[in-house]
């Protein structure tokens, strides 16, 4: 399949394109004018667009769609609102005039109960209404819902769902995997799942 990947400059996203191609398929890499794209491989097909100004047509050719893309941690709750909401809401909206098999989002553990979440609140809330705008789309969906992040390659042992530990950790390449797994098959759709390394 042809994915286009939110977020392919980033720590999970590279790991992420790798993961895809393994798995055959062809993923298109959305980026910046300002992205660094040097841990891209040359081989990668590119897409310009920006998550803060999406343009129509961004979808086109593909037949799926990974959101694994994030304002960051340096950045203001403007930002926030703008990728980690706005944003994937619109690509979700494209998404889904592009009529795109499966769409995957990379969530975060706490995202349903945005509430609770004390100083990370505001992201959050922000996760959890991307969250509820994509299983209200009419697309194929899955969410994956990861406990911390952390930036190693990990080993493909992974609980998921109410196995979860909410305090554990949960390895990129790992995250990686899960996303690219989630994006074709079948028993992935319409599921939202915590998840974390062992």
């Amino acid at each position: 399949m042809k994915i286009l990947v939110a977020g392919a400059t980033g720590k999970t996203g590279i790991r992420l394109i790798d993961e895809l191609k393994a798995r055959g398929h062809s993923p298109i890499a959305l980026v910046r004018k300002s992205s660094d794209t040097s841990a891209l491989a040359s081989d990668v097909t590119q897409r310009e667009g920006d998550l803060t100004d999406l343009q129509e047509g961004i979808c086109d050719g593909c037949d799926a769609v990974i959101f694994a893309a994030g304002s960051g941690s340096d950045t203001g709750a403007d930002m926030t609102v703008k990728v980690d909401r706005d944003g994937a809401k619109r690509l979700i909206d494209l998404a889904s005039k592009a009529n795109i098999a499966r769409f995957v989002m990379l969530s975060s553990v706490g995202a349903d109960k945005p509430n609770a979440g004390g100083e990370l609140a505001h992201y959050l809330q922000a996760k959890h209404d991307a969250d509820e705008h994509l299983k209200s789309s009419g697309l194929s969906y899955a969410i994956v819902r990861p406990v911390r992040l952390t930036d190693e390659d990990g080993t493909r042992e992974m609980r998921f769902g109410d196995d979860v530990n909410v305090d554990g950790k949960a390895a990129r390449g790992d995250v990686a995997a899960v996303l690219a797994k989630a994006v074709d098959e079948s028993e992935w759709s319409g599921k939202v799942l915590l998840m974390q390394s062992v």
